[in-house]
């Protein structure tokens, strides 16, 4: 793959064999980041489980102490007492047919988490397609298939997160913008880190996180060593 100028010299700043302490991958990623747009800054977690056995799935949400760092659009498939629950809570839509066939009739996606009651479940379900591969689709493991609208939207809003598995045996995730600076990065990070720890499938064996890499937008992969935390 080519790479442009600004890249090729930015990546000079990095050993591409060297294992950092996260701190200092922090302050790597933020020095590396020359686009001139705030760039954010991701996670990429290469695990040491199987994704093809279901007793080795890695997934969960963490909320991340400083947030995302981008304002975060929630949908609610919800009725009666639980819409005016998540209208309060600070939703930006709140409805049921009307929105799915807003979502069927014309390809409407414009939201960053969907959530849904068990009773709008049903509703939900006939957007399997659409919502799915685009990872809108509400899950109980996730948060957000619960009859608590209301928390469920403020810590959509506060930076929740999903991390998942991917078929690759990776997982991604955003911790932030380099704006944030390398302290509250190191911070979102290790909760994350954390959260990944704490979701070790009990079929995991030998060693569970085999590398870990962190990057901005534009920028080159640093690699952690994760045993300096």
């Amino acid at each position: 793959m080519k790479h442009g100028k600004r890249y090729v010299e930015a990546a000079k700043k990095i050993d591409p064999f060297e294992y950092y302490d996260p701190l200092k991958a922090m302050e790597l990623v933020i020095d590396t980041a020359t686009a001139k747009f705030d760039e954010t800054v991701e996670v990429h977690l290469r695990m040491g489980v199987d994704s093809r056995h279901a007793d080795q799935q890695i997934r969960g949400t963490v909320i991340l102490p400083h947030g995302t760092g981008k304002t975060v659009r929630v949908l609610v498939f919800a009725k009666g007492q639980k819409e005016e629950e998540a209208k309060e809570a600070g939703a930006d839509y709140v409805g049921a047919e009307d929105l799915a066939e807003k979502i069927q009739k014309e390809g409407w996606f414009d939201f960053d988490v969907a959530i849904a009651t068990p009773d709008m479940m049903s509703l939900a379900g006939r957007l399997g397609r659409l919502l799915g591969p685009r990872g809108l689709m509400p899950n109980p493991k996730s948060g957000t298939v619960t009859m608590d609208v209301s928390t469920a939207v403020k810590e959509a809003k506060a930076g929740r997160v999903e991390y998942r598995l991917e078929k690759q045996n990776i997982i991604h995730s955003v911790i932030g913008k380099v704006s944030f600076g390398p302290e509250k990065l190191l911070e979102n990070f290790n909760a994350l880190v954390d959260a990944v720890i704490r979701s070790k499938p009990a079929a995991a064996k030998g060693q569970y996180i085999l590398r870990c890499t962190v990057a901005s937008t534009m920028g080159p992969g640093v690699r952690v060593n994760l045993s300096a935390r």
